[in-house]
């Protein structure tokens, strides 16, 4: 059981809150049983929800160091744990052949000693850090292959990696964990077991108001209503890629700097940059498409 003074379920959501992360009692359940348990918590979901954000939230929250590994195709375990500064050892090999009489063995300690070793993500996060155990943010775990994954469950299980050189290191408590994943293929079940787990979903009408009164207080009550109402009801359009909150909140931001005060097809028509990242979604809402999904928002709003 981590100590870390956070005594409930509420207690996690004004944490959070307060980071202006806001979240549902679900996810902050979760989240407080990860803290409590020790145990890693994986957060599963479409790009944009909000995963990424929670880990940078509670390293904010916590005081901790945040250490992320950003996952990607051909990660290997060497790029995450550490690698030799090859560089720097082949400037020692060859200052020790020009002053002559360094002994063979002594130097080889001394080139694969700590003084030559880079730190990854991994390592780091198993070394005592200020403030204490950080927060490890393993993000988008779903593009690295199987073999990393094997080798994260058995990193992930004692908390400790091996380096040939130097033996193991385990970390001296264990690092507060989140893995996240945007699904584009399926993770591993024997890594999902090791940990607490969680789908995170767009959110509704309600909380994503509230998040966009977090991210962008500037915006006013119609504004902010009308943007979240436009982009709830392109949600259930058949796009590529469809908007998260990531681009709710950007989309504001843009509108704001604009000075709009009210939607109209021409605004949005020149602001979907910010909202769509795809030309073919974009071409999607050319034309009449905007406003008539600007049409049908506004329909939902008035009927609420």
């Amino acid at each position: 059981m981590r100590d870390i003074g956070i005594t409930s379920i509420g207690n996690v959501q004004d944490m959070l809150a307060a980071e202006g992360y806001v979240c549902g009692r679900a996810l902050a359940t979760v989240v407080f049983l990860a803290l409590r348990l020790g145990r890693p918590l994986f957060l599963e979901g479409e790009a944009g929800v909000g995963k990424t954000e929670i880990a940078k939230a509670l390293s904010s929250a916590l005081g901790r160091r945040l250490i992320r590994l950003q996952c990607y195709e051909g990660l290997d375990a060497a790029s995450a744990v550490c690698e030799w500064n090859f560089a720097a050892q082949m400037v020692a090999i060859r200052t020790a052949e020009a002053v002559g009489g360094a002994e063979r063995d002594a130097l080889k300690a001394e080139l694969f000693s700590e003084e030559y070793l880079i730190a990854r993500p991994l390592l780091q996060a198993m070394r005592p850090q200020p403030g204490g155990a950080p927060v490890l943010l393993i993000d988008e775990l779903d593009r690295t292959d199987e073999p990393f994954e094997a080798f994260l469950l058995e990193a992930l299980s004692d908390f400790q990696v091996t380096i040939p050189e130097l033996g193991t290191i385990a970390a001296p408590a264990p690092p507060i964990v989140i893995l996240t994943s945007n699904r584009t293929r399926e993770v591993h079940d024997a890594l999902k077991r090791r940990c607490l787990y969680h789908w995170v979903d767009y959110p509704d009408f309600t909380r994503e108001i509230e998040i966009l009164k977090a991210r962008a207080p500037e915006a006013g009550e119609a504004l902010s209503r009308e943007v979240v109402a436009f982009v709830q009801r392109l949600r259930t359009e058949d796009l590529f890629k469809k908007p998260g909150v990531a681009e709710t909140i950007d989309w504001a931001k843009c509108l704001l700097a604009l000075d709009v005060i009210s939607l109209s097809p021409e605004v949005i028509a020149d602001t979907l940059g910010a909202l769509l990242k795809y030309q073919d979604d974009i071409q999607r809402l050319a034309g009449s498409e905007a406003a008539r999904i600007l049409d049908e928002a506004r329909g939902a709003l008035e009927g609420a």
